[in-house]
């Protein structure tokens, strides 16, 4: 058994959980573009379908749910945001030439933060990623 994070959390996992209508879209683009390993999933499950993709430490990793009926999804301010922090910034610039490749290109952050070390760019349901990049950072 994993042991907790802390006295005050004793979780041992932890998962964010969106729905979406475009499930095979944003698994490729955090799979295949962003470059997370999928760890898990379900078909039919009280009728959704779902993906869970994350670093190769499966303390957390990220949920994708779709349900047969549709799943509303609007996506939140475009400061709301999944942050990758990336040490080197020819890895971080290979992630987003991948990702421009496949037609996400990069988006305009909308505070100035996430400009000068990190590159945002917006997922098929237009959710926010940064990948900044650390390098030189303390």
């Amino acid at each position: 058994m994993k042991k907790p994070w802390s006295e005050k959390l004793p979780a041992v996992q932890f998962r964010i959980a969106r729905p979406t209508n475009q499930l095979e879209k944003v698994v490729e683009f955090y799979r295949d573009g962003v470059g997370l390993e999928v760890v898990g999933g379900f078909e039919k499950h009280d009728g959704y379908d779902g993906v869970m993709l994350g670093l190769p430490d499966l303390s957390y990793h990220l949920e994708f749910t779709q349900h047969e009926d549709g799943s509303p999804c609007p996506a939140p301010t475009e400061d709301n945001l999944l942050v990758f922090y990336i040490p080197n910034k020819e890895a971080r610039d290979a992630i987003a030439r991948r990702l421009h490749d496949m037609g996400y290109p990069e988006a305009e952050p909308e505070n100035p933060y996430w400009k000068s070390s990190g590159i945002t760019i917006a997922d098929p349901d237009g959710w926010r990623i940064v990948l900044q990049n650390t390098e030189g950072l303390g």
